[in-house]
């Protein structure tokens, strides 16, 4: 009895490319859905949070990097200077969030294509990851990259320091566009 991919439960039922495809394609929603997702933490922190407009970025980017840009952007936001601008840790936080964005698209889109899902069920179950991936990063994703690499208490505790209905908007914002893209384009089904 010869085994091989093509005889695999997967394969047979979908076909290999057909996930390759699908993984594809989420993984540039993601992106998109991440950038989506990013302009509201932006907006959000340069308005009601009072905490300056490329915060959010500099806030990631200190996964890997001192979290001075992010205390530099805080401190000037509280002096009234909303949107202090450094480019190196501006885009890692923004190169950082679009691939972790591509990674839970890819996912969602894998899921999303075995379980044959499209419309307004597609839009829908997106929302729902949205709101998984927003329980995940903030109890597992994100304290364990803090432990991992060294991002310390604005890593682990990014949810909390955001403001939970915050974060929870913005990982809903993000089903929502991810659904929305993923619902657009054909072949997605």
């Amino acid at each position: 009895m010869a085994t091989s991919a093509s005889s695999s439960p997967i394969s047979s039922s979908l076909g290999v490319h057909a996930i390759g495809t699908a993984a594809l394609r989420g993984a540039v929603a993601g992106v998109v859905a991440s950038l989506v997702m990013a302009m509201y933490a932006m907006i959000a922190a340069a308005t009601y949070q009072h905490t300056g407009f490329f915060t959010p970025l500099y806030h990631i980017a200190s996964t890997f990097i001192a979290p001075d840009a992010m205390m530099s952007s805080m401190m000037a936001a509280g002096s009234g200077s909303t949107f202090t601008f450094e480019f190196g840790p501006a885009v890692l936080g923004a190169v950082i969030h679009m691939m972790v964005g591509a990674m839970y698209g890819a996912m969602f889109a894998v899921i999303a294509r075995m379980a044959r899902l499209h419309g307004v069920a597609l839009i829908v179950s997106a929302v729902v990851w949205g709101a998984v991936v927003f329980a995940v990063s903030a109890w597992i994703g994100l304290p364990l990259a803090a432990a991992i690499f060294g991002g310390g208490d604005p890593i682990a505790d990014m949810a909390s320091m955001v403001g939970y209905p915050t974060f929870l908007g913005e990982h809903l914002l993000f089903g929502g566009a991810l659904g929305l893209l993923l619902a657009a384009r054909p072949g997605t089904r």
